[in-house]
């Protein structure tokens, strides 16, 4: 079991996120931006690391512009040893990674130009994810898409374009459940049909669901991943945040609750991503928690927690980069309104 959270590290004075305009594009800048990224995102793996957070989900923006046409530079060759640096330190430590593509990746959409591009992310972050030497246990995590006035229909166009993919792309995506339109249930129907794992949201499920309770939903995402191919299931945690809309993620992690959960986990192995706005200082207490309940290793002797105040976490929240739009018009068809919003910490 490992604990994690995604993106970006509040704590650190480097983002792996920098990005530019695509009007103020150049190869000379998209070279020095991927170098400071990356370097960025070697050191938040080896603070990672150093506090016992192994699991950690890639931010979308490694590489600005990566799958769009305006980006020539060979980016794969020039950056090919830091990649595999950064692969060898995860694999050597036994960490585990992923990436979450952005909302305009929508597989079902009716529009071929959507599609395309859908696809074109998705090669762009799987050969990064290829470049580090990762196996197939690192995963691409994208929702089903919109429902587009027919459920049936929308799950049979997902079908239909994922057989096109590449396969070293196939061989990465996992689907998760969302709040609003595909449930658990829809998720299994799509896993029957196709084998894709099912990376499964606690907080999605308890917005939308079937009836099935935690215990029994975990365990039916669990089944569909494959031990070798694809590892231990992945999932996503959150909670409620009080007084706002429903299905907007907690700015912190609330104990009570994740000890809760962790019941319904029962001897289930599975890796937990933390979709959570402070980052890394909710998966501090969550990896201490687990660490009581003899769910992870015990810290090293002599390790001390960094300390966050409610003060502190404020000041993350406030001064956390927040989500961008995506960087080029990417055109959306009236339908596509109807997908998943994005989540907290994507």
């Amino acid at each position: 079991m490992k604990i994690g959270y995604p993106c970006m590290n509040n704590s650190l004075d480097c983002t792996s996120a920098s990005t530019f305009r695509l009007a103020s594009y150049s190869d000379e800048r998209v070279e020095q931006t991927v170098a400071s990224n990356l370097a960025c995102l070697k050191r938040i793996l080896e603070y990672n690391l150093e506090h016992g957070l192994m699991f950690f989900r890639i931010g979308s923006d490694i590489v600005p512009f990566g799958s769009h046409p305006v980006n020539t530079f060979p980016w794969q060759t020039r950056f090919a040893p830091e990649f595999k640096e950064i692969g060898d330190f995860i694999k050597t430590h036994n960490m585990r990674v992923s990436m979450h593509p952005d909302q305009f990746v929508v597989l079902n959409s009716p529009n071929p130009d959507i599609v395309g591009r859908s696809i074109a992310e998705l090669v762009y972050q799987g050969s990064m994810l290829d470049l580090m030497e990762l196996d197939s246990t690192a995963k691409l995590q994208i929702h089903l898409g919109g429902l587009y006035g027919d459920r049936d229909t929308a799950i049979a166009r997902f079908i239909a374009v994922w057989h096109t993919l590449p396969p070293a792309v196939q061989i990465r995506v996992v689907v998760e459940n969302d709040d609003r339109l595909f449930s658990l249930r829809d998720c299994l129907e799509l896993h029957a049909a196709t084998g894709i794992p099912i990376l499964f949201d606690n907080f999605h499920h308890e917005c939308l669901n079937n009836g099935e309770p935690m215990a029994e939903a975990l365990r039916l995402a669990a089944a569909t991943w494959h031990p070798t191919r694809d590892g231990i299931m992945m999932m996503d945690y959150s909670s409620q945040s009080h007084g706002e809309r429903r299905g907007k993620h907690v700015a912190a992690i609330e104990e009570d609750l994740f000890r809760d959960f962790l019941r319904e986990l029962g001897d289930l192995d599975v890796d937990i991503m933390l979709e959570i706005k402070d980052k890394e200082a909710s998966a501090h207490r969550a990896c201490g928690l687990m660490r009581e309940l003899s769910l992870l290793p015990p810290a090293p002797e002599g390790y001390e927690p960094p300390v966050f105040t409610p003060k502190q976490i404020l000041e993350i929240d406030a001064t956390a980069p927040k989500p961008r739009k995506p960087r080029a018009k990417k055109e959306k068809a009236p339908a596509e309104a109807e997908q998943p919003e994005a989540t907290d910490g994507k």
